[in-house]
């Protein structure tokens, strides 16, 4: 299979499985994506995601060259009915690296080898990330004449610094590890061993939270980039009140002074 969808203890696993192809994304893998993304949003027993690839070179090449990017151009015809579904509506390709797709619901991306183009644009979406020290990030779409439209000119600028989005954008050159974490797009950097057991303790961490809390959290981050500081301070309100007067709200500071373990229900 080219992508593998578990779910243990409220946590889903997402694996990008085309190892040989360095898991980039084909026609197939695209619609197995979309469908995961929405059981994710929608399964009310899950609060947190991992999603990484599989082996130790590659989390994700992006859209494959050879079989998804020469649908959009018109240098392939459709053989299959992935490849009439996409080329019907190429909206679905966008949904499958997040684009124009709202989950606000934590994930987590567990970055085991490179993150190229669409590989990389999947990342802005990712609320956490934690890196191999041999994973590479780059956009090298302009080396090719294509347009990186996978939301980097609008999310990247707004993840890191001006000059250096602009750096990746315009040079299509690579950054390893350690500059995106001095940069500030992943969180962690550790040992290829390590990688899952740091990513499962963030993700562990996150689902023994109350999930209306954290998901409202996110929500409010997310619709507040970009409007005025009253707009978003008025936003911030309308989603604060209803956790506020939650049975999650009543439970937390009860289980705080009980000296135990909160049980959150989502509701």
């Amino acid at each position: 299979m080219s992508l593998l969808y578990e779910k243990r203890n409220h946590i889903g696993y997402l694996t990008l499985n085309r190892p040989e192809a360095h898991n980039a994304v084909d026609p197939e893998t695209v619609l197995e994506l979309v469908a995961a993304w929405e059981d994710y949003r929608d399964d009310e027993d899950l609060r947190c995601i991992i999603i990484t690839g599989t082996g130790d070179a590659s989390f994700c090449a992006g859209a494959d060259l050879a079989k998804l990017i020469p649908l959009f151009t018109g240098a392939r015809h459709p053989e299959t009915d992935a490849d009439r579904q996409i080329q019907a509506d190429p909206t679905i390709s966008m949904r499958a690296f997040l684009r124009d797709f709202d989950i606000f619901k934590p994930v987590v991306a567990a970055i085991n080898g490179n993150a190229i183009a669409g590989g990389f644009e999947l990342l802005y979406a990712a609320d956490i990330r934690v890196a191999s020290e041999n994973a590479r990030f780059g956009l090298q779409e302009v080396k090719w004449s294509i347009f990186p439209a996978g939301g980097s000119t609008v999310r990247l600028p707004r993840q890191i610094p001006y000059a250096r989005a602009m750096e990746m954008l315009l040079t299509g050159e690579m950054i390893d590890a350690g500059q995106a974490l001095q940069w500030g797009f992943v969180n962690r950097v550790v040992p290829p061993d390590r990688l899952m057991d740091e990513a499962q303790k963030y993700a562990e961490i996150i689902v023994k939270n109350g999930p209306l809390a954290v998901q409202n959290v996110k929500k409010a981050v997310l619709e507040n980039t970009g409007m005025s500081v009253q707009e978003g301070l008025n936003r911030e309100m309308e989603l604060a009140v209803p956790v506020f007067l939650s049975r999650d709200a009543q439970e937390g500071p009860r289980a705080f002074k009980e000296k135990r373990a909160p049980v959150f229900k989502g509701v």
